[in-house]
């Protein structure tokens, strides 16, 4: 049996995100269907592939979208359980759309575009709401952390009240603790790439769950700073800040991260110090690696933090710092190699220094300080030094070294 027998002989909705999209004047990403009427034998007999054992979503065999079968809440002989939700043949499209999240992602759409809206998803959408569905929402605790992702890729849009309280009451109950980890990481690095990173952060601050998620930056609200430095004090309130002047500045996710955690530090400082932070950097640095393991990231993102922990207020003073250690930072970024990752180290400093209140047009001069003395040290390599006759050993690199300082205290000498 063909592909074309599902396609022409059951009902088949494209439903969620592509239609949202589609109505929000958004260019369409991966487009999802679902299939009413199918059984998991006629999707595999017309050659759909499945995605995971016995669970029923499959696979189009050339366009590879996927297709999954309707969901409901009957349990009878003729539905189907996965994972605590019922895939029934007899269910009807709105069945389906009432497991759905958000009432924007509860809409499908028919062959002959024909608009099925169950449960006000345009209205919503008119009127810039996230709404959860109903009480099927709690099906997956993970929809909190993608309704506080809507809120960062659609900031002008607000979460209507009840959907907040359903966010808490699902932290209160303890639903977010066995979220696997991926899938956390998942959520938040898309709330990374999104155009308002810093409203998932308040979200989820505000329904009282980022401290089931991110403990470690959610104890950074109600810490303070000197206020000299950070008009704002509050260190929790500083990191917003400075989200939102990284999301003006790159939207790589690498880097706008190592501006969320670069202050991780602050939050063990004992109280008593406070609001001196003596030693947050190194401190950020185990925080960080910790919470890369607790979440499985990649290594890019975890390097760039702890990177931007460790050497951030060594930029801010880099018209202070000797050409020894202006090297050793330099290394330390693995400039040599890889510059692109000294300029996000540079970006996400400028971000923490002007995200702060009252500070958000002031210049960044030690940016370019630390450019111009990179820009004279890479001049300087081992294989122009070989072939100046230096030998080869492990001296090289100590004589390599000592040019790049002389070479970097003559530029920023003449600089001043």
């Amino acid at each position: 049996m063909p592909v074309e027998t599902v396609l022409e002989n059951f009902d088949v909705y494209q439903v969620g995100g592509s239609v949202r999209d589609s109505l929000m004047g958004c260019v369409e990403k991966d487009r999802d269907w679902v299939v009413v009427g199918a059984t998991p034998d006629d999707m595999l007999t017309s050659g759909f592939l499945q995605v995971g054992k016995d669970f029923p979503v499959f696979l189009h065999p050339q366009t590879k979208e996927e297709y999954a079968l309707a969901r409901c809440s009957r349990r009878d002989g003729e539905g189907r359980e996965f994972d605590g939700v019922v895939y029934h043949r007899d269910a009807i499209i709105e069945d389906d759309l009432a497991h759905r999240d958000f009432t924007m992602n509860a809409l499908a759409m028919t062959k002959d575009g024909r608009l099925v809206d169950p449960f006000g998803g345009c209205s919503d959408i008119e009127n810039r709401i996230i709404r959860h569905v109903g009480s099927a929402f709690n099906e997956d605790p993970l929809r909190v952390l993608r309704g506080a992702r809507f809120a960062a890729v659609y900031p002008d849009f607000t979460i209507a009240d009840d959907t907040l309280d359903m966010f808490r009451q699902l932290g209160t109950d303890g639903k977010l603790a066995d979220l696997q980890p991926e899938r956390v990481w998942a959520e938040l690095v898309k709330a990374l790439r999104a155009s308002a990173p810093w409203r998932f952060i308040e979200t989820l601050r505000v329904c009282e769950v980022l401290v089931h998620i991110l403990p470690e930056l959610d104890v950074l609200f109600g810490v303070p700073q000197p206020e000299e430095h950070h008009p704002e004090i509050d260190t929790g309130d500083h990191i917003l800040l400075c989200m939102k002047r990284v999301q003006m500045m790159t939207d790589d996710s690498a880097t706008r991260f190592a501006v969320l955690v670069h202050d991780l530090g602050k939050g063990v400082t004992p109280q008593d110090q406070w609001p001196r932070h003596i030693g947050h950097e190194e401190a950020g640095v185990g925080m960080i690696n910790d919470l890369a393991k607790r979440l499985r990231m990649p290594n890019n993102h975890r390097d760039l933090g702890a990177l931007a922990a460790r050497w951030h207020t060594h930029v801010h003073r880099a018209d202070e710092l000797r050409p020894g250690t202006m090297l050793k930072l330099l290394e330390a970024a693995n400039a040599f190699k890889r510059p692109e990752r000294l300029e996000a180290l540079l970006v996400a400093c400028e971000a923490d220094s002007t995200g702060r209140k009252g500070h958000e047009d002031r210049a960044y001069p030690q940016a370019d300080i630390v450019r111009t003395a990179y820009d004279a040290a890479k001049k300087i390599t081992a294989k122009q030094l070989l072939a100046e006759g230096y030998d080869a050993g492990a001296k090289l690199k100590g004589i390599l070294d000592q040019m790049r300082i002389e070479a970097m205290k003559a530029v920023l000498l003449s600089s001043k």
